[in-house]
């Protein structure tokens, strides 16, 4: 084997092993959603062990709360690995970095957890501790699109064709989906899921002005969700007319839409439903879906449309 084809090779094993993190890390949202959607944030009172054990017995809430502390401290040791294996192989200086970041995110990450449990579930750290969770994910999809065998594939654009605006929509949009996600967790940690208690009115009518932080708060979820969607599908429009061709840009666009409309549905079924266990915990997990949908979508699209500090070849990796 030659040494172009062992770096290859090793950066297909890195790149599996980042997807490996990816989906790990949203088993954990989803485990993490299930605390806060089965009311088991303090199923266990002590912090880091709990009740005083590595393993208790697994019963009622502390099924999901120390399922929760396990799958963390799974995903941690994970992250620490694609940390040292990007520091041993990786070319790239900035990619290195993005390990170092991951591993200093998921320590933060764990802090949060601990004081979550320690404070008594105050709702600001709560929400803080989902919005870490999703920048994490975030920066752990982001290593798993830059060490992909194809990431140093381009598409220039040709000679007299204006910039694409793909882009800069994408991270517009991307930002955008990251506050509707911490607005939706405020909403949870503060018990204002039901503040409209109807959809897809509230309290019967089409224009309310909300008496009471937590219908205000409710409500600016449901306003910003639209804008959302609508950048969605802004985005996808553009990215279908202009680089259909790329189906690297096209398959995102088309699963964020997927995903944007699924979350619509699920928002409504959360306040339908009474906030049933199944529908909030599916609406968390969906955000984290199309927020990874959307890094993949804007990274490749700065990538493959813009100028990107890329200065070694196909992803990986020294022998």
């Amino acid at each position: 084997m030659q040494e172009g084809d062992r770096c290859v090779t090793q950066g297909g094993w890195l790149h599996r092993y980042a997807l490996l993190c990816v989906a790990a890390t949203f088993v954990l949202i989803i485990a993490g959603g299930l605390v806060t959607s089965t009311g088991s944030g303090l199923a266990v009172p002590d912090w880091p062990l709990s009740y005083g054990m590595l393993f208790p017995p697994m019963v009622g809430g502390i099924l999901y709360e120390h399922g929760h502390r396990m799958i963390a401290g799974t995903v941690a040791l994970m992250t620490c690995g694609l940390a040292f294996w990007l520091w041993r192989r990786e070319r790239r200086a900035w990619v290195r970095r993005l390990g170092a970041a991951a591993v200093a995110t998921v320590a933060v990450q764990a802090l949060l957890g601990g004081i979550t449990v320690l404070w008594m579930l105050p709702p600001a750290v709560s929400t803080a501790h989902l919005g870490t969770a999703m920048a994490f994910f975030c920066i752990v999809v982001t290593i798993a699109v830059v060490t992909a065998p194809g990431w140093h594939t381009k598409s220039p654009a040709a000679p007299g064709v204006p910039a694409s605006c793909v882009p800069r929509l994408a991270a517009l949009t991307l930002v955008a989906t990251y506050v509707q996600i911490l607005l939706g967790a405020a909403m949870r940690h503060t018990g204002a899921g039901l503040a409209c208690p109807d959809f897809p009115r509230c309290h019967g009518r089409w224009l309310f002005l909300p008496a009471d932080a937590a219908t205000a708060l409710h409500l600016s979820h449901r306003l910003w969700a639209i804008v959302v969607a609508s950048l969605v599908i802004v985005l996808a429009e553009r990215a279908w007319a202009r680089h259909g061709e790329v189906g690297a840009l096209r398959r995102p666009a088309l699963a964020a839409v997927v995903l944007v409309c699924l979350q619509l549905l699920l928002g409504a079924l959360s306040v339908l439903s009474g906030l049933a266990v199944e529908v909030t915990v599916a609406h968390v997990a969906g955000g984290a879906a199309l927020l990874g949908s959307l890094v993949v979508l804007t990274l490749r699209a700065w990538h493959r449309l813009r100028a990107w500090p890329d200065a070694s070849p196909p992803g990986v990796t020294v022998a």
